[in-house]
């Protein structure tokens, strides 16, 4: 797929001017959201990643539009699992309502940087050497096994802090109280940082983790560098409208981490059979490519993904329905 200078600049632009619009259209002035106004925009956001897809349709055919959807369904899945992290950092942090918009938005900008390096990065390293696919996609198996062993335990979750938020509160000198919507502000003639930054900060980190499981994903799905990126960025930009659309569903999808560890299986084993079919190794087939067993192709891909999620959303939302029933109280006439 040969994508032009001048196509690269005009998606990275576009991407800047809406974060741009986020930050001064909604954020900048500190305030709560609705549900209506935050199905409205995720709405706005999901469109525009579909138009993109139907354009990579358009222009470049039917197999780099099925990576690309397949991508991006598959990071915008990633992403919501990330959510449960976000609430429980809002919780420990005790944001107040009105100003986490501009912790998520803050944090959605540093991923999306984040990410781009990530991305540049292992396009790099998949382009020289071929062997890379073993360790992606091993990679994946294993987290994808680590996600389904840990899903079902029922314990309290507590944010905890890494060692970024450790080292920032050792270095910079931090209020206890929160001064509106500033990151820093003067106590006593010196500089502190606020809670709000180091909430800012604790997002921040995390999506380091979150970026070693999705960056190896999606290049499972596509190698396409332009379409790595896409997907990455229009997953991420709706983010923050997604999480306050879906902050008081995200408990009743409890069997997200099941459908997300088949999701990150399915893409390992397809890591694994691509490496095997460029194979260079020398003490793999002698060096020689291995043909045994055919690539996966896109729309089977593309089909596994949307199928599994939905089949755990349907699930998810059947249980949290029976276990919500089950804890009705009987009505006085039915007790007697």
């Amino acid at each position: 797929m040969d994508v032009p200078f001048w196509v690269w600049a005009l998606t990275v632009g576009a991407i800047l001017v809406m974060i741009a619009f986020d930050f001064f259209g909604h954020v900048r002035t500190p305030h709560a959201p609705t549900l209506r106004e935050s199905a409205i925009w995720s709405a706005i956001y999901v469109a525009i990643a579909v138009v993109f897809g139907l354009l990579v349709f358009w222009f470049a055919g039917a197999q780099y539009g099925g990576e690309y959807f397949a991508g991006y369904i598959t990071e915008k899945s990633l992403s919501v699992d990330n959510l449960f992290v976000f609430v429980l950092v809002m919780a420990s942090f005790a944001v107040p309502r009105e100003l986490q918009q501009k912790v998520l938005l803050f944090g959605i900008a540093f991923a999306l940087v984040l990410r781009t390096l990530f991305i540049f990065l292992g396009a790099a390293a998949i382009e020289n050497f071929s062997w890379v696919f073993y360790l992606f996609g091993g990679f994946l198996i294993y987290t994808a096994w680590a996600q389904a062993r840990g899903a079902g335990k029922d314990e309290e979750e507590e944010f905890t802090e890494n060692f970024f938020l450790r080292l920032t509160r050792k270095a910079v000198p931090t209020t206890d109280d929160y001064h509106g919507d500033r990151m820093v502000t003067k106590v006593g003639g010196k500089r502190h940082i606020t809670p709000l930054a180091i909430a800012l900060v604790a997002i921040g980190s995390a999506d380091i983790l979150f970026a070693v499981d999705s960056i190896p994903a999606i290049f499972g799905l596509t190698q396409e560098t332009y379409l790595v990126f896409a997907a990455n960025a229009f997953a991420l930009l709706g983010l923050r409208q997604l999480f306050f659309l879906i902050d008081g569903l995200l408990d009743r999808l409890v069997y997200l981490a099941y459908g997300l560890s088949v999701i990150l299986g399915f893409i390992g084993v397809k890591l694994l059979i691509h490496a095997l079919h460029t194979n260079e190794l020398p003490f793999i087939n002698g060096g020689e490519h291995v043909t045994l067993v055919p690539e996966i192709p896109t729309w089977l891909s593309l089909s596994v993904i949307l199928v599994t999620l939905v089949v755990t959303t349907v699930a998810s939302l059947a249980k949290s329905k029976r276990d919500q029933a089950e804890h009705v109280p009987a009505k006085p006439e039915e007790r007697a």
